[in-house]
């Protein structure tokens, strides 16, 4: 199936959901470079000596966080190379893009973050406390995202696609992306919520 070169398909959605796993093995199936505001956030998290929701809630302040993540769509929507973009707010930054949400459980997605050792700055003591941050940490960035730009990241309907990712493995889900991009290239009617 050939995927427009100029294509951006932005991937959001629940944290532990699999979106960088997702989206790596979309650009090794496009050939699209990979930008992820998740990792600059953590690696912001750790030059500032704090963890992922310390920083959130810090951002509810410093205006400064928020410009420096998002700084980098200022130019990706004028830019005619193709991209999978692994971020919160892309979808709205990118409005053009073909839109994708991925949910899972969040007990499934506390025990995929506790088992991943690049999250350096997301450990947790216990799966009840990963629970706790996790939900925690939706709920600042969605509420902050709806004051600041509006954007209710928790409408479904502002996406293209979402994809429950609890039981399905991250090779099937990019499968599943790749196949409604076509269909939806093409004209052709798919069930937005898989």
């Amino acid at each position: 199936m050939q995927i427009p070169s100029s294509i951006k398909i932005t991937i959001t959605g629940d944290l532990g959901s699999g979106k960088s796993a997702v989206s790596r093995i979309l650009c090794e199936k496009t050939g699209f470079e990979y930008v992820s505001t998740g990792r600059i956030q953590r690696q912001l998290a750790q030059e500032l000596g704090l963890d992922t929701l310390e920083m959130n809630r810090r951002a509810d302040t410093d205006p400064g966080i928020d410009q420096r993540i998002d700084g980098i769509f200022t130019d990706l929507g004028k830019d005619p190379n193709g991209y999978i973009v692994d971020s919160r707010m892309a979808w709205f930054f990118l409005p053009g893009s073909f839109k994708v949400y991925l949910q899972t459980d969040v007990v499934v997605a506390a025990e995929r973050i506790i088992n991943d050792p690049h999250r350096k700055s997301e450990e947790y003591a216990t799966k009840e406390e990963a629970i706790a941050k996790i939900l925690a940490r939706k709920q600042s960035e969605n509420a902050r995202f709806l004051a600041k730009y509006g954007a209710d990241c928790a409408n479904l309907h502002n996406f293209d696609l979402v994809v429950d990712t609890t039981h399905r493995s991250p090779e099937h889900v990019a499968a599943l992306i790749l196949k409604a991009v076509s269909w939806k290239r093409e004209g052709v009617p798919f069930a937005r919520f898989m």
